[in-house]
């Protein structure tokens, strides 16, 4: 395969580069790049596309997913993501091991990569679980999952409730210079909430959890960082509580890093105003303070990555009583439009922006992705940085469409996404 993609603006956050230009597509990997790449000095064998001065940038990097399968194939399947990622500008995609089985042994971690190859298009990756079907007692064998393939090790959506597992857990998965990434929610505290303590919550007549079980976990978890010198990651920080934990943590020079995702930056607690169920969450959206504080930490570094938190779930799930919905919002088809109203509104930069979608995630996790640097993957995304559009959730690629943004006006949209030299989704041009 022989493609440029010329009359660009190039956005490399790994380097700095923001120029316009073209990109050489050799194979799988990415020749050469830089203004001189023009249709006028193309060899007439090389196919080229005409980017029309949109950004062309480092396909995203999506460290934190629920694929459903195996086990819960009615709400998603690898297929069914993968074609919605694709749509997003994600080229790489982690998912969680709350699969049905989960991920705590080998066979689940290469029948998840055997059915990646049969689909094909983005890239696909899982994490081991911290312990055996995830339920916080006894180890997994971490050694075995990492020679598999597993990238980190998790428990998802559940905590690592007791501080001497997570102290072993931390100081096995350093033998490996594995990351052990926490859901930071004190359990205990958490136990029978639904949403955000606080007013609104008294007014609905809702079971609140309070900011705390997020801090007081990270808290435990720092000291015990500190205690093993391990790799810590603490996922969707929700709260300027928690995040004062995280800023400290960096701080003391602890190997300990953040991500959020877009309902924490983009959405408060007022969205579950009606008990509308596509609105909770785990954690819980937080109080406009919280959410605010949440942008000034992906502002200062305190935060590291921003993921898409995908959750699909059916209606079933979700169009019940909200006590009994379950938690969590599809993500990955508006994961890149709603990071780029930080950008928009003047918040963040463009390139830091990416770098916490690209470069960032797969540095933590040790993948040569995120870059456009020349023999690096040619995994790309296309998009018109300045175009406006309403989002229609259900009118996505995915399965399930549970998520509040319907409707919401963006500015940003994915016009194709190249994954190892492949165009896995385009856009015609008007």
């Amino acid at each position: 395969m022989r493609r440029a993609f010329v009359n660009a603006r190039l956005l490399d956050p790994a380097s700095g580069l923001d120029q316009k230009g073209g990109l050489l597509v050799l194979g799988e990997s990415i020749a050469d790049i830089g203004p001189h790449i023009r249709p006028g000095q193309l060899a007439p064998d090389i196919e080229w596309v005409d980017c029309h001065g949109h950004c062309l940038a480092p396909g995203l990097v999506d460290m934190r997913t629920q694929f459903r399968e195996p086990g819960e194939e009615h709400k998603e399947t690898l297929d069914s993501i993968s074609r919605a990622a694709a749509a997003g500008g994600i080229t790489a995609l982690v998912g969680l091991p709350n699969t049905r089985p989960v991920i705590d042994d080998v066979a689940v971690v290469e029948f998840v990569a055997r059915r990646a190859r049969e689909v094909k298009l983005v890239k696909i990756f899982v994490y081991g679980g911290v312990t055996k079907g995830l339920d916080g007692k006894q180890l997994v064998e971490m050694g075995l999952l990492r020679e598999a393939g597993a990238l980190a090790f998790t428990d998802g959506l559940h905590a690592v409730r007791n501080a001497q597992v997570m102290r072993n857990a931390l100081s096995y998965a350093k033998a490996f210079d594995a990351l052990i990434i926490q859901h930071p929610e004190d359990p205990d505290l958490a136990d029978g909430g639904h949403m955000n303590e606080g007013e609104l919550a008294t007014r609905l007549g809702l079971a609140g959890i309070p900011t705390a079980a997020e801090s007081v976990l990270l808290e435990r978890d720092r000291r015990l960082v500190a205690l093993t010198g391990g790799r810590y990651h603490a996922a969707h920080v929700s709260s300027a509580e928690g995040l004062a934990v995280i800023r400290r943590a960096k701080a003391e020079g602890l190997r300990m890093t953040a991500d959020t995702a877009p309902p924490y930056f983009a959405l408060n607690d007022l969205e579950v105003q009606g008990y509308r169920t596509f609105a909770k969450v785990s954690p819980p959206l937080r109080s406009e303070d919280d959410r605010l504080a949440v942008v000034e930490a992906l502002q200062d570094g305190t935060i590291d990555v921003i993921a898409s938190d995908h959750a699909p779930h059916d209606q079933e799930s979700k169009r019940i009583p909200f006590a009994q919905a379950e938690p969590g919002m599809v993500g990955v088809e508006t994961l890149l439009p709603l990071a780029l109203e930080l950008y928009h509104k003047g918040q963040l930069p463009l390139l830091d922006l990416l770098r916490k979608m690209t470069v960032a995630p797969a540095a933590l996790l040790g993948l040569p992705l995120g870059t456009l640097g020349v023999g690096k993957p040619a995994d790309l995304v296309l998009f018109d940085l300045d175009r406006p559009w309403r989002l229609d959730v259900k009118g996505g690629v995915g399965k399930s469409k549970n998520a509040p943004y319907d409707g919401r006006p963006v500015q940003g949209q994915v016009r194709m996404t190249v994954v190892d030299g492949r165009i896995v989704y385009q856009v015609p041009e008007n």
